[in-house]
Formats: structure tokens, C-alpha cells, sequence
């Protein structure tokens, strides 16, 4: 009899084991939505990377903005639920002596959801629009654009490795 209740518990403590899932737990390096990458270059000497001073990056309808202070690349998300994002661009935001300059930029695109894993869930990849990728437009009252040219390097947006939009100012 004591031999018959040490098999059943034996089976009763094995069973309990039997039903355990692995965790669903997303590794830190596993990739995620992409933001796109942008450069800034000399609009005079194109090849020469430029520091950007006291920009201020705010999305339309955001409450909060991106700043950046003496960069050449920044990196800017883009909505998931739209295929476009808008931004206003605003150098020398916290300037007292240059003057500031904002300019409203639209970036168009469609959006590819991809499935990682039950733990990461998806992700989101953008193409570019090739007609119409960018906007460039002034708000009410500023007649000068600080951003002279836009140029498209690479119109799916993939990962953070590559740069997506080089700027000229």
C-alpha cells in the first residue's frame, strides 16, 4: 500500500510539472518598430556633414517634443496607424541670440506590420512614397525655409543601420 501511494504521488508531483509553458518573455535585442534616421548636410558644400543647433522636433498632435542640440543625425518615429507623420522642424528653438526657423515636414509612407513572436508581438516597417515621400510647407508667416533640399537615400525604413533622409540646411 505504501508502494501504491508513493507511484501516485510520484504521478501527482510529475503531472504538475508537465503543464508548464516556456515564458514569453521578449529578448532586449530582438528588433523593433524602426524610427527614421535623417542627416544633415551643408547645403553649400553637400558632402559635409552639419551640426544642427537647438532643434526641436514636435509630431503633429504630440504634447511633447524631441530636442537635439549639436547633432548630425536624429532619429524620428513614425506613426503606426497612419501612413503619414508630420513634424515641425525648429532650429534654433532655444536660441536668445540666432533666429529661429520652423519648417513643417510630412513624411508619406505605407506601413508592413510583421509578426516577431507571441512575447514581442509586431512590429511596423515603412515604405516611403517614391512620388510624394516628403513635404515641405512654412506655417503662417514664415517666408524662409531653414531646410533647403531633401534627399531620399533609402525609401524602406527597416531597421536603425541605415540613414532613410539626408536634409540640407
Amino acid at each position: 500500500m505504501k508502494k501504491l501511494f508513493k507511484i501516485t504521488l510520484l504521478l501527482i508531483f510529475t503531472s504538475s510539472f508537465s503543464s508548464c509553458e516556456k515564458d514569453d518573455i521578449c529578448a532586449e535585442e530582438t528588433p523593433t518598430t524602426p524610427r527614421l534616421i535623417i542627416e544633415f548636410y551643408d547645403s553649400i558644400n553637400t558632402s559635409v556633414l552639419k551640426n544642427v543647433a537647438n532643434l526641436k522636433a514636435t509630431g503633429n498632435g504630440a504634447s511633447t517634443s524631441l530636442e537635439f542640440n549639436g547633432v548630425n543625425t536624429i532619429r524620428l518615429p513614425l506613426k503606426t496607424n497612419e501612413n503619414f507623420t508630420q513634424y515641425t522642424l525648429e532650429i534654433n528653438s532655444t536660441s536668445i541670440t540666432a533666429t529661429k526657423n520652423t519648417d513643417l515636414i510630412k513624411f508619406n509612407y505605407t506601413t508592413n506590420d510583421i509578426y516577431i513572436s507571441r512575447a514581442c508581438g509586431f512590429k511596423s516597417q515603412f515604405d516611403l512614397n517614391l512620388l510624394n515621400a516628403t513635404i515641405k510647407t512654412n506655417p503662417v508667416g514664415d517666408v524662409v525655409y531653414w531646410i533647403k533640399n531633401i534627399e531620399i537615400i533609402k525609401n524602406k525604413i527597416e531597421t536603425e543601420d541605415d540613414i532613410h533622409i539626408k536634409m540640407y540646411f
